[in-house]
């Protein structure tokens, strides 16, 4: 049995969209989830704060779309069902590690061009 997910695994992340992500800003958060082990949705639902059950649902059967996890469904009453990470799923972690470093290291500089560019867009609208 995995160990239950912290539900503030995310609260020192920044909200900020970046400049690269899996379709949503929610798929390497998910991926990152299922890391340890099998999740029921539930389970996935609490250190995801802000998602929303019907962007947690589509998104998950995106990343099974892809071959990124496995969806396993149990019979009984209510049915339960578990999310797995596949091979191809878990050959992400060590681009991700990269990846989150990078950002890390530029997310001020991210900042500010978002700032500045925002500023120009405010001066063309003024015109």
């Amino acid at each position: 049995m995995t160990e239950p997910l912290d539900p503030a695994m995310f609260d020192g992340c920044s909200d900020i969209d970046l400049p690269i992500r899996f379709r949503n800003k929610w798929m390497g958060k998910i991926l990152l989830c299922l890391e340890d082990g099998r999740r029921r949705y539930s389970e996935l639902q609490i250190p995801l704060k802000g998602i929303t059950p019907k962007v947690l649902a589509e998104s998950l059967r995106a990343l099974e779309r892809d071959g990124m996890i496995t969806r396993i469904a149990y019979p009984g009453m209510p049915p339960r069902v578990e999310y797995e990470l596949t091979e191809l799923g878990r050959s992400l972690r060590e681009p991700r590690e990269v990846w989150c470093k990078w950002v890390d290291a530029h997310v001020h500089e991210l900042l500010r061009a978002r700032m500045e560019a925002e500023g120009d867009l405010r001066d063309l609208n003024a015109s």
